[in-house]
């Protein structure tokens, strides 16, 4: 995840620290503030049921290929996979391939694929993970130089993407959808300017279809974790906070009050920076924030802890089926 180390936190404002990538992902320690959720009234499930149990199956799957880092073999076979499965339940997958020079000179074959329902219809959303995994393990203790499983730092938000994907393919909604899956988002270095998202940079300046737009987007980052906590982070606030909102209150609505906290921290460079610069799709981060950990994200982040004993059916559930109620929910313009 981030620029991962996934994302490094650079200066932002009033709030402070931005993280860099969702690699360089290191979290701000300024203090956190409070909003308030927004009065609720009465509320009415409006989207079909997400299956935890099949969207653990599915980040158990790409976890089962190995590390999934860009050029490996294991890396391959996962996006096959990947590909066969949305073909089987998606209107439309393109599969955008691109060549490049990461900043250690190395020549990086870059593989983001998109699945759409939908694709006639003219108002849409974005819905995105990245599904690469860190090659190193800068912040475990040993075996630094090896690269990690990437259990909840990547599978986990595209297993509920996939899953979202199947009960999409048994109930359409009213407004077109689109699940960008992002390579090459966890190969950076802190110090190296731009070195994370590098496939959500270039979705960014070459979407896959010309002219392509969304109404807002919401990237998945870290979201299987046991008892994971979802803050607002800056990025989000400043280019899409009525997103940030309803996505919210949906989930307190829905019961995970527990998951979704309404506390403010830094900002992120994650994939959804570059979608909202460059792309220009006003789009939120749900990603882990550990209030506790040094790094602002889970003890196992960038380690080789980072297995499927992490994923937890509750987290991935709390997540799935508040998309899927953001996306059912979405009044047609």
């Amino acid at each position: 995840m981030k620029g991962k180390t996934h994302s490094s936190f650079i200066l932002l404002g009033i709030l402070g620290l931005l993280l860099s990538g969702c690699g360089s992902e290191q979290a701000s320690k300024e203090k956190v503030t409070e909003t308030k959720p927004k009065e609720e009234a009465t509320f009415i499930k409006k989207s079909p049921d997400f299956n935890a149990d099949s969207a653990y199956y599915f980040v158990e799957k790409q976890v089962g290929f190995g590390p999934r880092v860009t050029n490996s073999e294991a890396h391959r076979k996962c996006g096959d996979w990947m590909v066969k499965v949305l073909k089987q339940y998606c209107d439309q997958v393109i599969e955008q391939r691109t060549m490049i020079t990461h900043f250690d000179g190395k020549k990086l074959n870059v593989r983001n694929i998109i699945a759409s329902f939908q694709p006639k219809l003219k108002e849409r959303i974005l819905l995105c993970a990245h599904w690469d995994s860190r090659p190193f393990a800068d912040m475990d203790t040993k075996d630094q130089d090896k690269p990690i499983l990437g259990a909840n730092d990547g599978a986990s938000g595209v297993g509920v993407l996939l899953e979202i994907a199947r009960v999409l393919n048994q109930k359409n909604p009213m407004v077109g959808v689109d699940l960008v899956l992002f390579d090459a988002e966890d190969l950076g270095k802190s110090e190296h300017e731009n070195s994370f998202c590098l496939g959500s940079q270039y979705w960014s300046k070459n979407p896959h279809i010309p002219g392509y737009s969304a109404s807002f987007g919401i990237l998945l980052d870290m979201v299987g974790a046991t008892d994971a906590k979802f803050a607002w982070e800056q990025v989000s606030i400043d280019a899409a906070q009525p997103v940030l909102q309803n996505t919210w209150q949906l989930a307190h609505q829905l019961g995970y009050g527990n998951y979704f906290m309404y506390y403010q921290k830094g900002g992120i460079i994650d994939d959804h920076y570059y979608v909202n610069k460059i792309a220009k799709i006003p789009t939120i981060d749900i990603i882990h924030y550990d209030a506790v950990s040094s790094s602002g994200f889970p003890m196992h982040w960038h380690t080789h802890k980072d297995d499927m004993k992490v994923i937890d059916k509750n987290t991935l559930k709390a997540v799935g089926q508040t998309l899927l109620e953001v996306v059912f929910s979405t009044p047609i313009q």
